[in-house]
């Protein structure tokens, strides 16, 4: 596990110390040790987090021919087997790695080589005697990879802060990306939040030949193809994928535990790590306000399953300190508020931990959005003809906010492919106009989502809300918070409901399966029985709840009413709307906390990578746990 930052050069290479001073940058994804590769065409530089190894695993690795050379983030669990295969066809290893084996894979395979990977990677190849860079991301998207095309070098990296300290002249904000953040909470692929970067998407491989342009392609396609088999066949699958995942996923020479909620997702990958290792610890976090808390049920399901419980309150004047250091890890404005609890229960799992595993993915495999149950409670609507449809939208556009049934309507008579752009959906288009200063029309949400409509059309309405997630919302959002909320505490995340042996398991379970019983993930819960506690087979989804709604009305009023004012982000955010928003959420007039979150992450980003200012946080009760964080240096700055 480690952070990369790769330069090939088209006229020349940009300054060294600059390049050394990028690559520090992301210290926290590696800081066991840090290598260096440069020849006249290209510059590698790698931070390394020694999970397997320690001695023989330093990169940029080369082979023995000095032909090849590769830097490569993530873990590869099935690379014992691969390594043996290859040894049977002769091949010589210089180490027991995994970052070799896919090197050896590429010399023997080249692009088909991704095809063979099972686990999490991006990894940069370079081809001396064909003179070509290959890159790959793996097919989740769970290992980061951005990359910065210039007129004289081309620039990729783990973490998107490494490419903006390099760029000269420094980069542009993307007026799209902010537009579309507002709605999705996160800035969708393949744009960043800078004009001239951009993010290789998951299941895509790169190449660069000399005086060719670079070519970005797609190697995989996450698909559902539903079969026939029996229920009980299905859950004979998924248990039997699972559990030989989770073996794999437990691959370390360095301990390994794991992440705990009260929910199913992360109960099951406790429950078959605590078999192959007794002495599991777990980690839990929550709040001290009633209904935003697992830690109780945690601790119970940890007793049930004799592992050990590790858990924490997190504080509103903590969560406030360490807001600016959590929003600079994100790299990218990430205002998902379950990334705090993430960041807090990492910070306690490095304590004792080096690897934690954790349940990210099982709700876009298996089914486990409530909202995936809206398809049965709208069916009817389908039934109308169009002009009753119309009528009943037109008469619902007019009905009073907040009364009940309104938005029951409305979201019947929208098609789906005009009302569904994920699981988060913060601020329309109406509301984007009068927000942003630079709101273009012509860029409206459903640009994004549409080809995936378009791919899907042959799905129930259900499975289209999972494949549109599975391509957004999980890449987008869930695996960014989870990689970085991880990364910033040095500590490697595996998630072994995202594999490839997982995925073509759950990818044929019909919807019928999936959405059953009046419940989500029915086939999964079915399949766990026995294994878990039954209070939490049965246990009704509650993820990590964060009660900024309620702190904004009260502790943090002042605070943000001020970072509103003081953020200089007047040319992009109306902050008279914004404050709009506050006042009517602090009066209790209507529940804005998603909005208004969206809204300030964002400032708080912008005074980090834009403005570098931080005079707002000069009124936290402990300033000096911010102020020393933050070192300038020129232009740059450092956390």
């Amino acid at each position: 596990m480690c952070g990369f930052l790769g330069e090939i050069k088209l006229t020349q290479f940009i300054d060294k110390q600059v390049f050394k001073e990028g690559l520090e940058l992301i210290n926290h994804r590696g800081p066991d040790s840090t290598g260096l590769l440069e020849n006249e065409e290209i510059r590698f530089g790698f931070k390394r987090l020694s999970i397997i190894d320690l001695e023989n695993g330093s990169q940029p690795l080369s082979d023995e021919s000095k032909r090849y050379h590769i830097i490569f983030n993530g873990e590869i669990y099935n690379f014992i087997e691969l390594r043996q295969e290859l040894m049977l066809k002769g091949y010589h290893f210089q180490t027991e790695t995994d970052t070799e084996v896919i090197l050896a894979l590429y010399a023997q395979q080249k692009e088909r080589c991704v095809e063979s990977l099972r686990g999490m990677f991006s990894f940069i190849i370079y081809d001396e005697l064909e003179g070509k860079l290959f890159a790959a991301r793996d097919r989740f998207g769970i290992k980061p990879f951005f990359y910065y095309q210039s007129s004289t070098s081309i620039l990729f990296a783990s973490e998107l802060k490494s490419l903006t300290y390099c760029m000269s002249p420094k980069g542009t904000l993307n007026d799209t990306a902010i537009q579309h953040y507002m709605s999705f909470q996160y800035v969708p692929d393949e744009m960043s939040m800078y004009e001239e970067i951009e993010k290789l998407p998951p299941g895509h491989f790169l190449s660069k030949e000399k005086n060719k342009p670079l070519k970005v392609q797609a190697y995989h396609q996450i698909t559902f193809q539903a079969t026939q088999d029996s229920f009980s066949q299905h859950i004979k699958n998924v248990q039997n994928a699972l559990a030989d995942s989770v073996e794999k996923h437990m691959r370390s020479d360095v301990p390994v535990g794991a992440f705990l909620s009260g929910g199913i997702d992360s109960s099951v990958v406790v429950a078959l790590a605590s078999q192959i290792k007794p002495d599991l610890k777990t980690f839990t976090v929550g709040f001290e306000q009633e209904g935003y808390t697992e830690i109780d049920v945690a601790k119970k399901t940890a007793a049930e399953l004799g592992v050990e419980n590790i858990h924490k309150f997190i504080t509103p004047e903590e969560f406030l300190r360490e807001l600016p250091r959590i929003i600079w890890h994100l790299d990218e404005p990430v205002s998902d508020p379950a990334a705090i609890p993430l960041y807090f229960v990492a910070k306690e799992a490095k304590k004792e931990v080096k690897v934690v595993l954790s349940g990210e993915g099982a709700d876009e495999l298996f089914g486990g959005y409530n909202i995936y149950r809206e398809a049965q409670a709208v069916k009817w609507f389908h039934h109308l003809p169009n002009r009753m449809n119309k009528w009943l939208y037109q008469i619902a556009s007019i009905l009073p906010e907040g009364l009940k049934g309104k938005n029951y309507l409305l979201r019947g008579t929208t098609p789906l492919s005009q009302r569904y752009i994920g699981n988060a959906f913060i601020f329309n288009e109406k509301e984007k106009e009068r927000l942003l200063c630079k709101y273009e029309a012509s860029q409206p949400t459903s640009n994004i989502v549409a080809p995936f409509y378009q791919d899907s059309t042959h799905y129930d309405h259900s499975t289209i809300m999972q494949y549109i997630d599975v391509h957004t919302w999980l890449p987008g959002d869930i695996l960014v918070k989870a990689d970085r909320m991880t990364m910033a505490h040095s500590i490697e995340l595996r998630v072994p409901f995202l594999d490839s042996m997982v995925l073509e398991v759950a990818q044929q379970i019909p919807s019928k399966y999936k959405l059953s019983h009046s419940t989500t993930k029915y086939v999964l819960r079915k399949a766990i029985e026995g294994l878990v506690p039954d209070s939490v087979v049965n246990r009704k989804k509650l993820g990590f709840p964060v009660p900024i709604r309620l702190w904004l009305k009260d502790e943090w009023y002042d605070w943000a009413l001020e970072l509103i004012y003081t953020s200089q982000t007047d040319q992009w955010i109306d902050k008279n709307y914004v404050r709009k928003l506050l006042e009517e959420h602090a009066l209790g007039k209507f529940d804005h906390s998603r909005k208004l979150w969206t809204v300030l992450h964002f400032m708080i980003w912008y005074s980090l990578y834009i403005d570098h200012t931080t005079s707002i946080y000069q009124r936290i009760d402990k300033p000096q746990d911010f102020a020393p964080f933050i070192v300038s240096k020129g232009s740059h700055t450092f956390i």
